[in-house]
């Protein structure tokens, strides 16, 4: 156990006894008192000139009475235990994961731990190949439709800032964080407030998670598309996949659907089989691009060049006609890459390395949409999606870029202004207003001019915008019961992004644990 202490604040840099004696005088006593001090949380204060660290901590003492004393007074800290699992007694055959994003491979983990030995399907390449894929996409934009940004090991997530903020909390978060520091991932994700590995720390672990579910006794195919599954008397009894071009059916009663949001195939296989789903809300728009040192300079001020602070970060709000349009997925020092996972339409995210030096700072900035916007009932956002990126696609993937201003103006862009696009491969002018819905252009243009009076300059004519961002989260949520399990079909758990119940690599790995507990409370180890 340890005392829980909140806002400790010293100035930049922070050091440790800075910290140490902080806490001792909130405390009320010595800092030689404090036998061990633990930071659980650390962010930025920079409301004020002088920039601040704030803290949460962890405090022991020497003296184990005078601190039960204070934990009495201040709060104990709680670790994360896994609740007992009392192992059902119903025959899987062999559980099926499918899906190797963050969801699927901690589902996998959790199994494994338990004795279970899974089998995990994902459509899309192995790391290694994938990112060949992704690079001969951002190179000469062929896309391979099964192995890209979405698709293959480490889901989207292995392509983004790998931001490891959540807002759910369940304390098996923690857990999460702690799993991937344990697979290589920075030790200060345990740490920081708005905690973020890079893209290339996210990779390496999801590649040592993969090799360690092989060394344990699980199974990971890659290049296997579901395809189908067999359902009988409201039971799963088998699924179908593809691999190669060869079609596998394979018996099982349990499987754990991790798919991604951007398995629109998929989506429409299940319900044809039975999968009952809803439509559901997300938030379509475009990528704005700043250059990183007018971000710092807005956030950080006159301490901006400071050697303590990185990258500066921002999350803006407002309100359209009653509709929310926000910043989503920034990527402070980071680029805009191509998510598309079908030709003939373009789709973005946002990506940076750990470092986060790039020249230019990028983030979403959409306008969030429900099913009252897209008819055509659980599938409506699919396409709903779809007409977007079809209207903004130019060959080869191309992604269309207009400056701020020329977009507030509804005029086609001539040149660049001080932001020049980071997208690869290629980009061509285009007004983004012929690409939108009016609700959306016309919402994001109100946005853009409140964001400009939150940030000073923000909505600056020379920022550049790049279209489209559609593919925020799921536009389907996949109907499960209290136990995991999905509507009327026994054996199948919906879990994670795809299936609609997350959003984002913890978030996500959070509930594929869920999913797979709940899997071994009602199925038996072979």
């Amino acid at each position: 156990m340890a005392i829980v202490l909140n806002g400790i604040t010293v100035p930049l840099p922070g050091n440790g006894e800075d910290i140490k004696a902080e806490a001792a005088k909130r405390l009320g006593i010595s800092p030689r008192e404090i036998s061990a001090l633990r930071v659980k949380r650390q962010s930025l204060d920079c409301r004020r000139k002088e920039i601040r660290l704030v803290f949460t901590l962890h405090v022991a003492l020497y003296d184990a009475g005078l601190q039960r004393g204070l934990e009495e007074k201040y709060g104990a800290a709680q670790d994360y235990r896994e609740p007992e699992i009392i192992y059902g007694a119903r025959e899987a055959v062999r559980p099926v994961i499918v899906g190797a994003g963050p969801c699927g491979l901690f589902a996998a983990l959790t199994l494994l731990r338990h004795g279970y030995k899974p089998l995990l399907l994902e459509r899309g390449a192995s790391m290694a190949e994938r990112e060949k894929d992704v690079e001969s996409l951002r190179a000469g934009g062929v896309l391979n439709p099964e192995s890209n940004v979405c698709f293959g090991a480490g889901g989207a997530g292995a392509f983004s800032d790998g931001k490891l903020t959540t807002r759910i909390k369940d304390p098996c978060a923690e857990h999460v964080l702690e799993t991937l520091a344990g697979f290589g991932a920075p030790e200060e994700i345990l740490y920081m407030a708005r905690p973020h590995a890079g893209t290339e720390n996210i990779r390496a672990a999801v590649s040592r998670m993969i090799k360690k579910i092989g060394e344990d006794g699980g199974e990971v195919v890659f290049g296997a598309r579901l395809d189908g599954i067999d359902v009988s008397q409201g039971e799963l009894r088998g699924i179908n996949y593809t691999i190669k071009g060869v079609a596998v059916k394979i018996e099982t009663r349990a499987m754990i659907l991790a798919v991604g949001h951007s398995a629109r195939d998929t989506y429409a296989m299940l319900l044809k089989n039975g999968v009952r789903a809803v439509p559901k809300a997300f938030a379509v728009g475009l990528r704005i691009e700043h250059l990183r040192e007018f971000v710092d300079r807005a956030q950080y001020k006159e301490a901006f060049s400071h050697p303590a602070l990185g990258a500066a970060e921002y999350r803006l709000t407002a309100k359209s006609a009653n509709r929310g349009v926000y910043t989503f997925c920034m990527c402070p020092g980071g680029e805009v890459i191509c998510s598309s996972t079908e030709e003939g339409g373009i789709a973005l995210n946002g990506m940076s390395y750990y470092s986060r030096s790039g020249r230019n700072s990028n983030s979403a900035v959409v306008v969030s949409v429900g099913p009252e916007d897209f008819p055509g009932g659980a599938l409506g956002g699919v396409e709903f999606q779809r007409e977007i990126e079809r209207a903004a696609y130019s060959t080869g993937f191309a992604a269309p870029v207009q400056t701020v201003g020329d977009f507030l103006r509804g005029v086609k862009s001539a040149r660049f202004g001080e932001v020049e696009p980071t997208y690869r491969p290629a980009t061509v002018f285009m007004d983004l207003n012929r690409c939108l819905p009016g609700f959306v252009s016309g919402a994001l243009k109100s946005g853009l001019t409140d964001f400009g009076a939150k940030i000073k300059g923000f909505d600056m004519p020379g920022a550049l915008l790049t279209g489209v961002e559609t593919r925020t989260s799921a536009p389907v949520r996949l109907l499960r019961a209290d136990n995991y399990q999905a509507e009327g079909i026994r054996g199948i758990y919906p879990a994670g992004e795809g299936a609609g119940y997350a959003g984002g690599i913890v978030s996500s790995a959070v509930d594929g644990i869920r999913c797979a507990q709940a899997l071994m409370r009602e199925y038996k180890r072979r």
